[in-house]
């Protein structure tokens, strides 16, 4: 049986409307959105009307209001916020256990799907931690460790995937940031991101896989050795 239609209310309209200026990167995170006379003149609402739209992002996690400052972007989505909320209360064992069910999918699908162009990308970031792990500049490393990762992500095309892995990229540079500081050492460091790239390049997903599987397995050894 069919359900009647629900009209949207003035502040549910107001709440879209800024989740698209949101989501759209339009205002990134950290950026204050304008003014109030501003947004009730662009808008066409009331001012209670728009307050009560700013409340219920607020609520979600997506805005932060800072007293005496203005309201800021914190999260892309109300499903990141609530990631993120999750995310912190976790431990690094958790974080490293949902990030191999990611990666995993994530190296399978790039060695089936990415292009030429992604295959540079990665190339790239894959140079990057070579060079900064020879320097011995671990945050720099840790930088491009993480935009090696997001690119493979990225490469497998699937936007949820890209929107989940996104959500929890600041618990993984913690995760990373902890184990190569604590454990590891200059040996284990690049050895999985060439076998993991050679296999996106050679289309083989299995070995891919396998190469996310193995590094995990050392990156869990390391947290529990170390009781972090």
């Amino acid at each position: 049986m069919l359900q009647k239609t629900t009209r949207l209310t003035l502040v549910d309209q107001v709440i879209i409307q800024l989740e698209s200026m949101i989501e759209s990167g339009t205002w990134p995170i950290g950026t204050k959105i304008p003014p109030e006379p501003g947004l009730v003149n662009d808008l066409n609402v009331s001012r209670n009307t728009l307050r009560e739209g700013i409340k219920a992002l607020c609520h979600a996690g997506v805005l932060t209001t800072k007293q005496g400052d203005g309201t800021y972007v914190s999260s892309t989505s109300a499903l990141g916020a609530a990631i993120q909320r999750r995310v912190h209360k976790s431990g690094l064992l958790d974080t490293l256990e949902v990030r191999n069910a990611l990666e995993q999918e994530a190296a399978r699908l790039s060695a089936e799907r990415r292009t030429e162009e992604d295959l540079a990308k990665i190339r790239f970031y894959q140079q990057e931690c070579l060079t900064f792990r020879k320097k011995r500049e671990m945050e720099q490393y840790v930088a491009a460790d993480m935009k090696l990762h997001q690119t493979i992500v990225e490469s497998t095309g699937n936007q949820m995937l890209i929107d989940l892995y996104e959500h929890i990229t600041e618990a993984i540079r913690e995760s990373i940031t902890v184990i190569i500081k604590k454990k590891f050492s200059d040996n284990l460091l690049p050895n999985a991101h060439d076998q993991l790239v050679d296999a996106i390049f050679a289309q083989d997903s299995d070995a891919a896989v396998q190469h996310v599987q193995q590094f995990i397995k050392e990156m869990k050894q390391a947290i529990e050795q170390e009781d972090l």
